[in-house]
């Protein structure tokens, strides 16, 4: 069992910074692969970025790709979203997952444990 708490979100203005945070209980993290979703207002939740068990492959939604990193510390059971020159699209609640196996997936419906989401909010 792992359990996820996301942490980091908030309001910020369009061209600003945010990072999250997403912090994992259980002594197994470092053989997961973990990822981040979003989830905005009346649309389905979207792959955002993955990461391999031990970091050395990530994967990043075309809509992200060169504003967000993903990356993780598994001597602190944390894995990171560092969110760059964001857009008010990027709007959405965040939420950290992880699909119980250690290589990297992109599908929703691939992944197991699930955090209770942290909301970012970009004004324009």
């Amino acid at each position: 069992q792992v359990e996820l708490v996301e942490s980091g979100g908030g309001l910020v203005q369009a061209g600003g910074s945010l990072r999250l945070s997403c912090a994992a209980s259980g002594r197994t993290f470092s053989s997961y692969a973990m990822g981040w979703f979003r989830q905005a207002p009346g649309k389905e939740r979207e792959f955002v970025a993955a990461i391999s068990g031990r970091g050395g492959s990530t994967a990043y939604a075309d809509s992200v790709k060169g504003r967000f990193t993903i990356s993780r510390d598994n001597a602190k059971n944390t894995v990171y979203l560092q969110m760059n020159s964001l857009k008010p699209e990027d709007t959405a609640v965040y939420y950290c997952a992880s699909p119980g196996i250690v290589f990297l997936v992109t599908r929703p419906t691939q992944y197991v444990y699930w955090g209770q989401g942290t909301q970012v909010t970009v004004s324009s």
